[in-house]
């Protein structure tokens, strides 16, 4: 069995949301084989130096209790993997050693019940949104996150607080159109791809897309955020099942 999960956005500002996780860690994952989480995992990570001791007592005590779960599942219940989001696109090395994870590619693409399926955390596809996707072609340049890197961990506080105030400002002023998926643009990755079902996050509207291009029928699996409840996306061998808890 597959679960996968996004935009959990977790922080050390969000108990309830911690709650959250490490319920569905006990009692939900555990039945799973395998876990994908599609990115936006934490509402911020500034570079797997968020693992060390020294940023601050109260941040590494809460990094290292969401780590130490998913190192718990890697060792002793299945395969778990990761995929960059636009709040934690800084995932790398050391928090692939410390999770027991993998990082994947954006698109991923596998077989489930013989239907090729793609994984992607979707943000790629909000084409509509030019501001968005310029500061995410910023962002996940290589050049600029070396740089930013290097920078002392205070100054990368500083800045990633500053975007995302600079976001919350923004989406004031954009329509809800505007902030999701273009449709061409989904339309023009199914037939590119030959996808049979697309699976993603990044919007926050979960919902089940039908799609009927040409012969070929489609369907597009839309993940929920994590909010009052949590939501994770069970793939069993007969089917795909939304599940909200608790």
């Amino acid at each position: 069995m597959i679960h996968i999960i996004s935009d959990l956005h977790l922080s050390q500002d969000r108990a309830d949301l911690t709650a959250l996780f490490t319920q569905y860690m006990n009692d939900f994952a555990t039945k799973s084989e395998k876990l994908y989480v599609l990115g936006d995992l934490f509402e911020v990570w500034i570079g797997d130096d968020c693992l060390a001791n020294d940023i601050n007592d109260e941040d590494s005590t809460f990094y290292q209790n969401v780590i130490s779960q998913f190192k718990n599942y890697s060792d002793n219940i299945g395969e778990l993997f990761f995929m960059h989001g636009n709040r934690d696109f800084l995932i790398g090395e050391m928090f692939e050693k410390a999770t027991g994870g993998k990082i994947l590619p954006e698109p991923f693409f596998f077989y489930h019940n013989d239907k090729q399926t793609a994984l992607m955390h979707g943000d790629s596809l909000c084409t509509d949104d030019k501001e968005y996707q310029e500061f995410r072609a910023m962002v996940r340049n290589q050049v600029w996150q070396k740089e930013f890197l290097s920078l002392p961990k205070e100054k990368r506080i500083e800045i990633a607080t500053g975007l995302r105030e600079q976001s919350k400002d923004a989406q004031k002023e954009k329509t809800s159109e505007i902030m999701d998926v273009n449709q061409d643009s989904v339309i023009e990755f199914i037939r590119e791809n030959n996808v049979d079902q697309l699976i993603h996050g990044h919007t926050h509207r979960q919902d089940t897309h039908h799609y009927e291009i040409g012969k070929n029928k489609m369907t597009r699996h839309v993940l929920a955020d994590w909010g009052n409840q949590g939501f994770y996306l069970e793939l069993n061998d007969c089917k795909i099942i939304t599940n909200y808890f608790p």
